[in-house]
């Protein structure tokens, strides 16, 4: 342990546990990280709490605040825009991930070897630590997400992370609630930040305590997340699966008179002929589309880069 804080004493850490109603579990998530970090600050965002978290938080000693807007995407936003350190550690305050892992997750951070590091739950996990629809929402999405952007990674959901001041400055934050996981992840791999995934065990919430995730709403709107980032930072891609689509189609509607004008010379189907030659223009147009938006996604992220080379020197 000594050895560990010595590895951080030039190191300003953060941990940020945003919080709704865990005034069952808040005093013993505070003290483990206190005990594992105890040169650190420890901020609790409540969000709008209708028990004693924010009070008991602030009775065992941490930076306790308010958000007033309602979800954990607004919570990180605030955190992120508010909070000054060099390390980051972000945790739920269910009790459900170990602080005594911490020293994993911040290591490849503290080593510059990443900008983001993911407590990867799918490793080792209680019984009853997931629901099965659960475990199935995150297989879909991974793989979603690792077929878009083409990486390896093995679980985008965990709250549990550590970044750098960097990536914490420069990703926008603009989801409202329980996606904002994925947005990170998503986010990090448009940007080119390095992510690690690091095994953490991952325990079933205390009795009496209960999860605020809705599986099919939250799991509809991190489906819709991943869609509108889909569209927004892989727009190529994204038009042109749509192009194809109105272009087979056109052509599946267009072979009727076509094929017709070949055996008799003549065109007797024409609604067929004006909706395949209207589809095959949707289909140019998209494609169109997909093109002129990679192009200003390339220009951005050279303004990005150029940018934060230009931060770097001053």
């Amino acid at each position: 342990m000594n050895k560990r804080i010595n590895t951080y004493q030039n190191k300003e850490i953060a941990v940020l546990i945003p919080c709704y109603n865990e005034e069952l579990t808040i005093k013993k998530v505070i003290a483990d990280f206190q005990q594992q970090l105890p040169d650190a600050t420890i901020y609790v965002y409540d969000n709008n709490s209708s028990d004693n978290t924010a009070a008991i938080a602030k009775a065992e000693g941490a930076v306790v605040k308010k958000e007033k807007r309602q979800g954990k995407g607004f919570v990180m936003a605030s955190m992120f825009q508010d909070i000054e350190a060099d390390v980051y550690v972000l945790a739920d305050g269910d009790d459900t991930y170990p602080a005594d892992r911490v020293h994993n997750l911040i290591m490849p951070i503290i080593e510059e070897k990443a900008d983001m590091a993911v407590g990867n739950r799918l490793v080792e996990y209680g019984e009853h630590s997931f629901r099965a629809f659960h475990v199935f929402g995150n297989s879909l999405v991974v793989k979603l997400v690792n077929t878009i952007f083409s990486s390896g990674l093995t679980d985008i959901m965990s709250g549990y992370r550590a970044f750098n001041r960097e990536f914490v400055k420069k990703v926008p934050m603009v989801s409202k609630g329980f996606e904002v996981e994925t947005q990170m992840t998503l986010q990090a791999l448009h940007y080119g930040f390095i992510i690690a995934e690091v095994p953490i065990p991952y325990g079933k919430r205390p009795e009496g305590s209960h999860s605020k995730l809705r599986t099919f709403s939250d799991g509809a709107r991190v489906l819709l997340n991943i869609f509108d980032i889909f569209k927004a930072y892989r727009p190529l891609f994204f038009f042109s699966v749509i192009g194809a689509i109105f272009f087979f189609a056109g052509l599946l509607i267009g072979s009727i008179p076509i094929t017709e004008f070949l055996s008799t010379g003549k065109i007797l189907r024409f609604p067929s002929a004006i909706l395949a030659s209207g589809i095959m223009v949707i289909s140019f147009i998209s494609f169109s589309i997909g093109i002129i938006l990679d192009s200003i996604n390339h220009r951005l992220k050279e303004i990005i880069r150029i940018i934060s080379s230009n931060s770097k020197l001053l």
